[in-house]
């Protein structure tokens, strides 16, 4: 086809033929229920293959009459089916490949989005309240940023919404310019919202997402660490009855209470204490039931019996019992001015939240995650949500590991979970009038203690000093500086570790090692084991990227070779050398011809075909010549050993190589 028009026509018929037949077998083959394949068993002998994972399609599946259609990335794949009489039902070929019923994944899906909406219930009116948000703005956004993340997201398991750090963040960033609570704090927290979302879009659209992978997951330990004491310490004047100042620091905070701590009101500590105590006993002794749910319940009650508001105990207020009211962020260029430092530090660590949970949760259901992709869904849903009086969220660890574990198969888990969440607000929403607001302080502590990831910490502190550093940096950061500050000042100090250990690759010596059984000969580094060198080559290997960053350590460890040792001809095994920059090949084509005015030369073995591709067309190979060059060590080495003064090999007792025996 030469016009382009008769093309698209000729395409669109094709694929419309495809899938007519694929329709027509799908309605011939269903005459049975759908069942699950991987070695189930049942008497039915049609059956309905859905593909979760596109990559997982085994086209190579030898079943009889079976019917296989395949879509590009992110498509969706399914297989139609009939077994003959007797025969038995097909199992899966290969490893991670997993196919599930429709009507199986369905049900599965709807399940864990009840789990999941019951779950958020309690935490989404918390973490509103930590966000210095009305509480019925968690849930809010519990209901409008799940859906749109799931939609555009790449996880199949990852539940967005509100979450603690983003909650603190905001509250941080708002609180400093208005009074939390007020309509002035709403529509900035609004407009906040939207331009976090337009950073983590646009990140999306550029094609980012890689660009998480050189931030350690430590600086998201410490921050939330430092996060959970700060959350604790905000909501101690609610437990304790205490009259604190708003805007007071972290340490002024705790002066204050010592200062008054002979004021406290007695039954609003006794309510937070039940609280507190229900929680953690309902979480050993009732484990799949909502311990936050309960202890809420239980906290509401002992209010009620203790006296009330007689007593001095005050409720959060009724929750209107409506969805999502329409909303607009505000576009004034003075408030985007102010907001945007803000919003960034909002939407960078919405990113790291949404991408470490959702890699993580990966690694248990052998899914492939889009780093990038996943960047759009949060940017789309913090924007959507902007526009449904939604506040910024990102990924739940906790939601979205509890969405795995209730058995979630699809991103229809979290369309369920907001509906089933909606669906609970319009129920129940009159009965949060009878909600205590130190029962929510009880509450918002056991949420805090969670964020604190003790196990990671230990392990951290114990095993990596570089680790420590970020942990440590950015935990009391996260204390006594400004919340986004600590994001960037952990994020900073995490790429300049990471630059730094890039650009001191380790350069290890090697030698030949000779089998003596066999005679094989291999390169071994002599740190490992005492090997004979050759005193006029030396074999050294660089397993990274020799770049601008790394290039200057790299010329100082080949000139002290040359200084040192007095040996010219350098031989560089490169199979795990990922990139040479045109910085690194300058610098690489001067150093050789340094070499070459002592008698020696640098050299090149088993390069990668794209590393060698590029630098052919750098003029690196053009102006070293294409006999330094070698596709393996034995041709490096037999090539070299030409060139060597025959003098010294004369005189030599090394013999270190199968050519000097052979001399």
């Amino acid at each position: 086809m030469r016009k382009k028009i008769l093309k698209q026509i000729a395409t669109a018929v094709g694929d419309g033929a495809i899938a007519a037949i694929v329709a027509e077998k799908a309605i011939e083959y269903l005459e049975g229920p759908i069942v699950r394949v991987a070695g189930f068993e049942g008497a039915s002998n049609s059956y309905e293959l859905l593909l979760v994972d596109p990559d997982a399609c085994d086209p190579t599946l030898e079943v009889p009459d079976l019917r296989v259609t395949k879509g590009g990335p992110g498509q969706v794949v399914a297989g139609f089916g009939r077994l003959a009489p007797g025969q038995q039902r097909p199992r899966l070929q290969g490893v991670g490949q997993r196919m599930v019923g429709l009507q199986h994944a369905q049900r599965a899906d709807l399940l864990a989005g009840l789990t999941g909406a019951v779950i958020v219930l309690p935490q989404g009116v918390a973490f509103a309240t930590i966000a210095g948000l009305p509480p019925e703005y968690g849930l809010y956004t519990a209901m409008v940023t799940p859906v749109i993340a799931a939609l555009f997201g790449s996880s199949y398991h990852l539940i967005s919404g509100p979450t603690t750090a983003i909650s603190i963040v905001v509250f941080s960033a708002i609180s400093r310019h208005v009074d939390p609570g007020s309509a002035e704090f709403v529509s900035m927290a609004l407009t906040l919202t939207f331009l976090a979302g337009v950073y983590q879009l646009a990140f999306g659209l550029a094609r980012l997402g890689s660009l998480v992978n050189f931030v350690s997951h430590t600086v998201v330990i410490g921050f939330t660490a430092g996060a959970a004491i700060l959350i604790a310490t905000s909501q101690m004047k609610h437990v304790l009855g205490i009259e604190i100042p708003k805007g007071e620091s972290f340490m002024h905070t705790w002066y204050d209470i010592y200062i008054d701590f002979a004021s406290i009101q007695i039954p609003i500590l006794a309510v937070a204490v039940v609280t507190l105590a229900t929680a953690i006993l309902s979480k050993k002794l009732l484990p799949k039931l909502p311990n936050l749910l309960i202890a809420l319940v239980v906290g509401g009650v002992a209010a009620l019996l203790l006296g009330g508001e007689q007593r001095g105990i005050t409720f959060v207020g009724e929750i209107p019992a409506h969805l999502p009211p329409l909303s607009a962020p505000t576009f004034n260029i003075e408030t985007i001015k102010m907001l945007a430092p803000e919003a960034f530090a909002v939407a960078l660590l919405g990113l790291i939240e949404a991408v470490s949970i959702s890699r993580a949760i990966a690694t248990k259901s052998n899914q492939r995650i889009d780093s990038s992709q996943e960047f759009i869904g949060q940017g789309l849903s913090n924007i959507g949500g902007s526009f449904f009086s939604s506040y910024a969220g990102s990924g739940s660890f906790t939601r979205s590991g509890i969405n795995y574990s209730a058995g979630a198969r699809t991103p229809l888990s979290a369309i369920f979970a907001a509906m089933f969440l909606a669906l609970i607000v319009l129920l129940v929403a009159p009965l949060t009038a009878y909600l205590p607001v130190a029962a929510m302080g009880g509450v918002i502590l056991v949420v805090a203690y969670n964020l604190i990831d003790m196990h990671h910490i230990m392990h951290v502190l114990r095993h990596s000093k570089t680790e420590t550093a970020i942990l440590l940096t950015t935990f009391f950061a996260t204390l006594f500086l400004e919340l986004d500050f600590a994001i960037y000042l952990g994020v900073l100090l995490s790429l300049v570790l990471f630059l730094a250990k890039t650009s001191t690759p380790a350069i290890p010596t090697l030698a030949p090692d000779h089998d003596d059984e066999t005679g094989a000969m291999t390169l071994t580094e002599i740190d490992q084991k005492p090997l004979k060198q050759c005193p006029q080559l030396k074999i050294i290997r660089i397993d990274m990227s020799i770049y601008f960053g790394s290039i200057n350590h790299i010329m100082n460890r080949i000139q002290r070779i040359s200084e040192n040792e007095q040996i010219h001809n350098i031989l560089i095994i490169g199979d795990g050398i990922n990139l040479i920059d045109l910085s690194a090949a300058e610098a690489l084509a001067s150093e050789n011809r340094r070499l070459a005015k002592l008698g020696g030369g640098l050299y090149f073995a088993a390069l990668k075909p794209a590393v060698y591709e590029f630098i052919a067309r750098s003029t690196l190979v053009m102006q070293m010549g294409n006999d330094h060059f070698f596709d393996s060590k034995k041709k490096a080495i037999r090539s070299i050993y030409k060139r060597l003064d025959r003098e010294i090999c004369a005189t030599c007792t090394q013999l270190v190589f199968d050519e000097c025996k052979m001399q």
